[in-house]
């Protein structure tokens, strides 16, 4: 199915590395200009030059803390001087910190909520008016099946990232009269940098490949996904082909989450 994003401006925060350097990507390679937000300019130029190797439209790196308000708000500013508009709204920065509740204090709750909750708010508010203006508009959060199904030991992200599903359905409600699509995507067991990680902390005499690969046999399909059949999905949702889609929150996990 070919899709085509010609005349959209994508922005995606944490779009470096991972799924968002993979969605990226995809958008550009289906048309969209890009903006790509994360912290570290050296790893975001070698994206931006990762990405301008197959994209058709601008590509765009702007060096940014998603936690800061107003490094969000200067990143505002230079899409929208650098690519003229934004229709598409990609809040993927995050990280998976974990802990027993008790062990979770309040600085670490303060450092998660501002990642992964308030600045898919603040993003999303300044991008609004562009949208609404437009009559047209896409959202896409990107949160862990933890959301759906939290387990104990899984604060503060578990909690974070619920908290980003009700601001989905929030947004969706709010924004369907005024053409701007809001879902969420929930991520699964999928291969990207963490996984690396894993693999040095838990993988004891495995190479990376066999520890992906037993892994991956917790899961349904029995296996791990990649972040490129992940890209594939946030792509069709920032589509028109997805022009009936909105205020869900799709496991995206190979059957592995609990909840649908």
């Amino acid at each position: 199915m070919e899709i085509d994003l010609s005349g959209r401006a994508a922005v995606i925060t944490g779009g470096s590395r991972g799924l968002g350097l993979a969605m990226a990507t995809r958008f550009a390679a289906s048309g969209a200009d890009v903006a790509i937000l994360a912290r570290r300019p050296d790893a975001l130029e070698e994206a931006r030059k990762a990405i301008a190797a197959v994209a058709k439209g601008k590509v765009l790196a702007v060096p940014c803390d998603v936690s800061k308000a107003d490094e969000i708000a200067r990143a505002h500013d230079a899409v929208m001087s650098g690519l003229g508009r934004i229709d598409i709204v990609v809040n993927n920065a995050g990280t998976s910190r974990t802990g027993a509740f008790e062990d979770v204090t309040d600085a670490i709750w303060q450092e998660d909520l501002d990642l992964k909750l308030f600045a898919a708010i603040r993003l999303a508010r300044l991008a609004w008016p562009h949208m609404r203006e437009r009559r047209w508009g896409r959202v896409i959060n990107v949160l862990n099946i933890g959301a759906k199904a939290p387990r104990a030991g899984g604060c503060p992200t578990v909690v974070s990232r619920a908290a980003g599903m009700a601001l989905t359905k929030v947004l969706a409600g709010e924004g369907a009269p005024h053409g701007i699509l809001v879902n969420a995507l929930l991520v699964g067991l999928i291969v990207t940098e963490q996984v690396k990680t894993w693999h040095r902390l838990r993988g004891g005499n495995m190479s990376l490949k066999d520890f992906i690969a037993k892994t991956g046999e917790a899961v349904p399909l029995g296996r791990m996904g990649t972040a490129e059949e992940f890209a594939n999905m946030a792509c069709f949702l920032a589509s028109d082909l997805a022009g009936y889609v909105t205020g869900t929150a799709i496991n995206v996990d190979g059957g592995s989450s609990p909840v649908v």
